[in-house]
């Protein structure tokens, strides 16, 4: 098994806002589908939901403010599973509730530098 990493991508939408009642649905499935992970196994992380404030560091020293407003897309968190092979792990993505909002999952090999 290898981990991998799932980070979700959303466009930010100004407009939305949500009820309780729908902020409540959109924790459940995200529940749901983290759970059904759990259960084969795979989530090695529940993973975390990115907050809108950051700061990036250059390499050249210089320190910007980010993530950017005017970004057309933003990645709002991230969790970590195990899979036999990354398209084992594109398949865990099926379901997830970014998808359901036009979102998407980007799934990335982490590398294992134990060893070496």
């Amino acid at each position: 098994m290898k981990d991998f990493m799932m980070l979700f991508h959303s466009e930010p939408n100004p407009d939305f806002n949500p009820t309780p009642e729908q902020i409540q649905e959109e924790v459940k499935a995200w529940q749901d589908w983290m759970g059904s992970i759990a259960a084969q196994g795979k989530l090695k992380n529940p993973g975390e939901a990115l907050g809108f404030e950051g700061k990036i560091m250059h390499s050249d020293g210089t320190i910007t403010d980010g993530p950017y407003a005017e970004v057309k897309e933003i990645i709002g968190g991230f969790t970590i599973v195990s899979a036999d092979s990354i398209d084992d792990a594109i398949k865990l993505a099926e379901g997830c509730p970014a998808l359901q909002n036009g979102g998407k999952v980007e799934v990335r090999d982490i590398m294992n530098f134990e060893g070496m």
